[in-house]
């Protein structure tokens, strides 16, 4: 980031080089493998699988994404199905099993507000009684009675708490941008005063789970992704190194992020 001196001129820190050899790769999943269109599996990015493929045949590879609309078999179907072959479910990050994982651990019962295809992750947790609102990219459910219902339970706690699956402000679809869970999470922190923890990118326990996976440590790992927020800052403020691919939620103003 710059510092600004006398005369407003943007002085820019040196920006260290490393000697350590680049052993593995995470790659975020929509916006760098695939476009989302509303009804279909998406539309792939052009020449992404081919050098996904190879990469993944060649290197070792995880895919962390903030996908919160399916489970990581429908993931890992969704791209076979779009050309990116012998994909592990094991090398594919959700949130969502980390969520319900978080929960059990902390002896959460949430109610949730997620999309329908993600709700059997969460069928091991008693809901009854919530002490937590646990949202994520619910799409059409985002309903003004559905996320009233998860404010006036957030109204009702004693020390009330929302988790959301990812933080994003939008995600990029071939028909246009669309608003994520981190406006509707903003939206329920601002009116209900709650605590708030993010399942995902960019908390840096979320990609240590991704290392921890690939036997690596973060400064032999480099993080692609569409998001300058997300994917590309919340790797580098973990220590890591990150590149930012021109497809999905990319926008030119972007590349001055960490400038100006």
């Amino acid at each position: 980031m710059c510092r600004m001196t006398t005369g407003d001129r943007c002085e820019m820190p040196p920006i260290p080089l490393r000697s350590t050899p680049i052993k593995g790769f995470i790659l975020d999943i929509t916006g760098v493998l695939y476009n989302s269109m509303e009804g279909t599996d998406g539309i792939p990015i052009q020449g992404s699988a081919h050098a996904v493929n190879r990469l993944y045949s060649e290197s070792r590879v995880r895919f962390l994404s903030n996908e919160s609309t399916g489970t990581v078999g429908h993931v890992v179907g969704k791209l076979g199905r779009l050309g990116y072959t012998g994909i592990r479910e094991e090398d594919v990050i959700t949130p969502a099993p980390t969520a319900a994982e978080y929960c059990k651990r902390n002896g959460l019962r949430p109610h949730l507000l997620v999309h329908p295809g993600i709700r059997s992750v969460f069928d091991g947790l008693s809901q009854e009684d919530p002490n937590c609102v646990l949202i994520g990219d619910a799409e059409h459910a985002f309903t003004f009675k559905a996320i009233n219902t998860a404010f006036r339970h957030l109204m009702k706690m004693k020390d009330p708490l929302l988790l959301s699956l990812g933080c994003g402000k939008f995600y990029q679809r071939t028909d246009g941008p669309c608003i994520d869970v981190g406006a509707f999470a903003e939206a329920l922190k601002y009116s209900s005063g709650c605590r708030h923890v993010v399942i995902g990118k960019p908390r840096g326990d979320y990609f240590q789970t991704a290392l921890d996976s690939m036997g690596l440590a973060k400064d032999e790992v480099v993080m692609i992704g569409d998001d300058i927020v997300s994917d590309v800052g919340g790797a580098m403020a973990f220590g890591m190194r990150a590149i930012q691919v021109r497809t999905g939620k990319w926008r030119y103003h972007t590349y001055f992020y960490f400038f100006f």
